[in-house]
């Protein structure tokens, strides 16, 4: 038996948050005594509002893999601070897996607050090993990352998310060198995201689904979940989100709400001033994990429960969702194999990206809220919203607004990764792409990319400082690449995901990131004494010249008055000038 922790209630009980509406769902009769030798510690709490921290959760999972022959643990990484990352396996094929049968893997705690699947996880695992739910493993397998961000779960207090509804200690948002690993999903900046893109080569499950908690408008859904492409909206892997929306989501509605849930899908409020202006489905930004899902042909769910529900609400209904999803892929995980065969078959020749919320919605959609009203604040100097905790019986109606590439990528036919960025090719590696190294020195034709105006952010994000450009010149060069350069063919599964790495303009991609800097700084200078009378010369000598800097001169008057503007742009013409200034160093095959 676990005993419930003495744990004090946080000072303030979160007693300003919102009231939860009253809730009692057939889901909790999956609640385990507090007598019984298999009971989690959020069970065992009286209010089942506690999450057990790193080391007591470790403890029972090590105590259920030696009791059953149907768990395991695998250590799949570190964390910077040395505290082994793990998964519990559950499985009736012992250590390799049989081909045949669909995996599940369900991802927690990447946010540690957020660590309702963790709790959820434990409850299904102790069910399958000695409650009579060992069927889920005869025709299906289950892999839970219960704490992927292990030392933000170790950085627990009542003070960690002041609007989520407990549990009453809770880990913290960002790791031990504060990133955010749900920001970390193409770069792989991370040890915990590098491990965690391992877990998933080394699997390669069927379905991946990463469990959050939400935080914005108050609403009746308790558990909502999403993914790319959902009813019919665009995706980079259209034939998966057909399966999700035909297949998956009317039989997990409908369960969940068989169990006292209300599901609903992945939609966020546009105004926290005015809940009713309308919904946006977040972005499609491979950063994160539905986004780069599409991109892989990984079908990925993101499950967002509801912030101001109780957690004992929120975890049963992750647990129903996660048996759910079980049962589901033993039935019907061919299809859906079927799918992602012919997605990881597309190789478009354009390829949309850097999306961001369109001007017009894409539809009407009803949505079942919670009634408020407006007060004034003291504090603010203004009206603020105040939910009022009680379900509103009339549906609302609301814009719901997608997002829109702003920039459209051309597909080459591979690119070229100087040996130098080893760092580079290290993380391609990692996403599982496919290359070919070089062993000895090859001159290759390729199109370099000239950078246009890059511009460099103000304010670091995520440990970078990033960069965009908008505009690039293609420049023909008989390139030599060095022994371990690489040759990266986008005629492979992973081939948008190497575009939308490789491409500069890509808001997703190592160069938006900050990752290839070196490339802004021009190397080579020349003085005014010696660029003036070679200026000079080159305007008496080239007409062609002179008549397009007369036309400057007239053009631009600011220019004409800055005698430094006007000898850098003589500079610039000649061989001097440094020719890798501004130049991308990875080529491309076209």
């Amino acid at each position: 038996m676990v005993d419930a922790p003495a744990s004090p209630l946080a000072p303030w009980d979160q007693d300003f948050l919102p009231p939860a509406p009253p809730w009692q769902g057939a889901s909790q009769a999956l609640l385990r005594p507090a007598t019984d030798p298999w009971v989690t510690a959020f069970e065992a709490d009286p209010e089942h509002n506690f999450s057990p921290d790193y080391a007591a959760t470790r403890v029972w999972f090590d105590r259920l893999e030696a009791a059953s022959p149907w768990i395991r643990i695998e250590v799949f990484g570190t964390s910077p601070e040395g505290r082994p990352i793990y998964a519990v396996i559950a499985s009736k094929d012992g250590e390799t897996f049989d081909p045949k049968k669909p995996v599940l893997l369900a991802q927690a705690g990447i946010h540690p607050g957020e660590i309702d699947g963790k709790d959820a996880g434990m409850m299904l695992l102790r069910d399958i090993a000695f409650n009579g739910k060992d069927h889920l493993l005869d025709r299906a397998n289950l892999i839970l990352a219960p704490i992927l961000s292990v030392d933000g779960h170790e950085r627990a207090s009542v003070y960690s998310r002041p609007n989520q509804r407990g549990p009453r200690i809770q880990g913290w948002r960002n790791t031990a060198t504060n990133q955010n690993l749900n920001r970390d999903y193409m770069k792989l900046d991370q040890p915990e995201m590098q491990a965690a893109r391992s877990l998933l080569n080394r699997y390669r499950p069927d379905l991946y689904v990463d469990i959050h908690v939400t935080d914005g408008l108050d609403y009746q859904y308790d558990l909502t979940y999403g993914y790319n492409g959902e009813e019919g909206s665009w995706s980079r892997s259209p034939a998966i989100a057909k399966w999700l929306d035909d297949v998956f989501k009317p039989a997990m509605n409908a369960s969940l709400e068989a169990e006292g849930h209300i599901p609903g899908e992945l939609v966020f409020g546009l105004d926290e001033d005015d809940p009713k202006a309308g919904l946006s489905d977040g972005g499609l930004g491979e950063r994160f994990s539905n986004g780069w899902g599409a991109a892989a042909h990984v079908p990925t769910i993101l499950i967002e429960n509801h912030s101001l529900k109780p957690h004992a609400q929120r975890v049963l209904a992750t647990y129903v969702f996660l048996e759910t999803a079980l049962g589901l892929l033993a039935r019907q995980g061919a299809g859906l194999r079927a799918a992602i065969t012919a997605d990881r078959a597309l190789r478009p020749a354009r390829i949309p990206t850097n999306f961001v919320r369109a001007k017009e919605p894409a539809r009407i959609r009803t949505f079942m809220g919670i009634r408020y009203d407006t007060y004034e604040s003291a504090a603010s100097g203004r009206r603020e919203i105040r939910w009022l905790g009680e379900p509103d019986p009339t549906l609302w109606s609301l814009p719901h607004f997608l997002s829109e590439p702003t920039v459209t990528l051309s597909r080459p036919s591979a690119y070229w990764v100087p040996g130098y960025r080893k760092d580079l090719i290290e993380r391609l590696a990692l996403h599982g792409v496919a290359m070919e190294a070089l062993s000895a020195p090859k001159t290759v034709s390729v199109e370099m990319l000239r950078l246009t105006t890059p511009k460099i952010a103000t304010q670091a994000a995520e440990g970078h400082v990033a960069i965009t450009v908008k505009d690039v010149a293609p420049e023909r060069r008989d390139w030599t690449f060095s022994p371990g350069s690489v040759r990266i063919s986008t005629d492979q599964p992973l081939g948008d995901l190497v575009v939308l790495l490789l491409e500069p303009q890509s808001s997703e991609s190592f160069f938006s990131w900050g990752m290839v800097p070196e490339v802004l700084t021009r190397v080579e200078y020349i003085e005014p004494y010696a660029i003036a009378p070679l200026a000079d010369r080159m305007l008496t000598a080239d007409a062609g010249l002179r008549a397009a800097f007369e036309a400057k001169l007239a053009a631009e008057p600011e220019f004409a008055k800055d005698a430094a503007a006007r000898l850098a742009w003589f500079y610039e013409r000649t061989p001097f000038y440094d020719d890798r200034y501004l130049l991308y160093p990875i080529g491309r095959e076209v």
